[in-house]
């Protein structure tokens, strides 16, 4: 689902201006229409018209000389077009969501004549500074592919993003997003998944649903938006006992956190769990407990990975589209590398998958 929104005036005339570049009626080294003749043509206030200029001068779109006026700069975009090279890095890059999702990224890169250059962070901080140390040493891409590391929590390497940005490299992160950052994300609608796996538990007769979300990455904050809102919207209580939440080390290392699993799970009659990683977990961890699923408790979760047809009992969820969403972000940062003030922001929609995993009380 891709939610339009109407731009600001200022926008609207930043981008304009570009065009006018990008179309060759206005040229490098060419002098802009003053502050004035633009007031007058698109009818809008001073303080918008220097915000437009202010903005294209961040691009290095526009320089500005004291006392003589506004230039068009060196032209941003055959910069960058030149490099042909793009930066993908991802939290993991082996097994579940990830090859696919690589797949994508790659192919719609590739049939543009650009080469990839793929890193991973392993979902540390640590790792992600180095990678983006290294690809502000280097200078050679002409955009970035960037999958967020544990988004929910304060980041240390906001400051290597916004000298990325500084120097005019497009970044578009996947699956989620910085909120401290002003960079568009192509992902899942993790609220509207969180309402749609919530709501199918409660068409199926559950209203003890309890919930097990991630805490370090935006995704599990947002999918639990969902999950409330469709609780509320239900009439239903949510108790907090029924309700944990695991950290990136926790869902690596579930059984660590078996016990808490189960004291978190007790009384419910559903469970909506972060992800198929985390569902595929939690039905081991159940068996073991001769809790039995669907019969005692059903569970559901998002993904569609392949362990949700791995198990003895196979995983209702919801899909992540993977390579579509593999493809969609590179489609949307080559468009950003040709307009930088291309809305690149999308938002997937998808449906339940029934499986076995789920009864109907």
């Amino acid at each position: 689902m891709n939610t339009e929104k109407s731009a600001p005036k200022y926008m609207e005339l930043a981008k304009w201006i570009n065009d006018q570049i990008q179309g060759e009626q206005l040229h490098t080294g060419q002098k802009l229409y003053s502050e004035k003749q633009l007031q007058e043509i698109f009818g809008v206030s001073r303080q918008t018209v220097r915000r437009a200029i202010g903005l294209l001068e961040q691009e290095g779109i526009l320089r500005s000389v004291r006392g003589s006026g506004t230039y068009i700069n060196d032209n941003r975009q055959a910069n960058l077009a030149k490099r042909m090279r793009v930066s993908v890095v991802t939290t993991y890059v082996d097994g579940y969501i990830f090859p696919r999702m690589i797949q994508g990224i790659e192919n719609v890169l590739l049939e543009n004549g650009y080469s990839v250059q793929i890193a991973f962070t392993n979902n540390q901080h640590g790792r992600e500074r180095t990678i983006l140390q290294d690809i502000l040493n280097r200078d050679e891409v002409s955009g970035i592919v960037m999958e967020t590391t544990k988004s929910a929590i304060s980041n240390p390497n906001l400051n290597l993003y916004r000298e990325i940005l500084k120097r005019r490299i497009p970044v578009l992160f996947l699956n989620s997003f910085y909120p401290a950052l002003n960079i568009p994300h192509v992902s899942l609608n993790d609220h509207l998944v969180g309402y749609k796996v919530t709501k199918y538990l409660i068409s199926m007769g559950h209203t003890k649903i309890g919930g097990i979300f991630k805490l370090d990455d935006l995704q599990g904050s947002i999918r639990c938006s969902g999950f409330v809102d469709a609780m509320y919207e239900s009439g239903l209580e949510i108790d907090d006992r029924n309700v944990l939440w695991l950290d990136t080390q926790d869902v690596r290392h579930m059984e660590k956190v078996a016990e808490r699993v189960l004291e978190r799970t007790a009384g419910c009659t559903a469970v909506f769990c972060y992800n198929d990683e985390v569902a595929y977990s939690v039905l081991d961890i159940l068996k073991k407990a001769g809790v039995r699923v669907p019969q005692d408790i059903s569970i559901a979760s998002v993904d569609n990975a392949n362990l949700a047809t791995m198990g003895e009992v196979g995983l209702t969820t919801i899909p992540h589209p993977m390579e579509l969403l593999g493809k969609k972000a590179s489609e949307n940062l080559l468009r950003m590398i040709r307009d930088p003030f291309f809305d690149a922001n999308y938002e997937f929609d998808a449906d339940v998958v029934e499986r076995d995993s789920v009864r109907r009380l």
